[in-house]
């Protein structure tokens, strides 16, 4: 219990892991769990069905797991799960699930979300991901890994952002953003691909080369999307070292309700 301030308010029912750090002020309701090597900081509210893994950091004035901000909602008894090895900064929200959906928020591993990001009910974020200051996700949406959006984005609820794929800063997100590629400008609007990032996490010249020519097939080739698709599949079935990631783009803009942005 000495890891715990003393001034910290855990509620009978909370289950913390002995080596669980709790700063001053903070607040923890009855049916949070926290696992091993997580560090709280001062003046955070925990509460709701939430559950928070291993090695996080979660900073001061954090609010976890409070009700969605969703008129629907009737006090049904939804989650928040959050994995490990996440840096949660100043001022983060993060609301719980719906019964509308699943029922569940869900942020996965080693994210990195600065301060004042908003997380959405029923949101649905992967691993690797970095989301700049004041980034604000409405419901529903779904990240892939390695997902980057710069300050001030703002994301339209029930949008995807594909696996590696960028925002620039202010952007506001009303369509799916596939992998890979950079988005820019309220309307968000392709702006290339994410070719530093994928240099930075390993791929091959020859496998961001293919990207780029599957990027221009989308949206400089002048096709229409149900040709372009088909264009993506023959390019695919030629690739020796970017098949996989060809498929996971072809893949994500032939199913996209809201369609991508353009």
């Amino acid at each position: 219990m000495s890891r715990i301030h003393p001034t910290a308010v855990i509620a009978p029912g909370a289950q913390l892991d002995s080596s669980v750090e709790v700063g001053p002020f903070t607040v923890i309701g009855p049916d949070v769990r926290i696992d091993a090597g997580t560090r709280i900081g001062p003046h955070v509210v925990i509460e709701g069905h939430t559950t928070i893994g291993r090695d996080n950091q979660i900073f001061q004035f954090g609010s976890i797991g409070a009700a969605p901000q969703d008129k629907k909602y009737a006090d049904e008894p939804t989650r928040l799960e959050i994995g490990d090895r996440n840096s949660i900064r100043e001022f983060v929200t993060f609301n719980r699930g719906t019964v509308q959906d699943g029922g569940v928020t869900r942020i996965g591993n080693d994210n990195w979300i600065m301060a004042y990001v908003h997380v959405a009910h029923d949101c649905q974020l992967g691993n690797d991901i970095i989301l700049a200051n004041n980034a604000t996700l409405a419901g529903h949406v779904h990240l892939g890994d390695h997902v980057f959006l710069g300050g001030f984005t703002t994301v339209h609820q029930f949008c995807r952002i594909g696996a590696h794929a960028m925002t620039a800063f202010t952007a506001a997100v009303s369509q799916d953003v596939p992998p890979f590629v950079t988005a820019a400008g309220n309307r968000a609007v392709p702006a290339g691909i994410n070719s530093e990032g994928l240099k930075r996490r390993g791929f091959s010249s020859e496998q961001i080369m293919e990207i780029k020519r599957a990027y221009k097939v989308i949206y400089r080739s002048s096709l229409p999307l149900d040709q372009a698709r088909q264009e993506l599949e023959r390019m695919e079935q030629q690739s020796a070292t970017a098949a996989a990631h060809l498929r996971t783009l072809r893949e994500f803009v032939s199913d996209s309700p809201r369609g991508i942005i353009r």
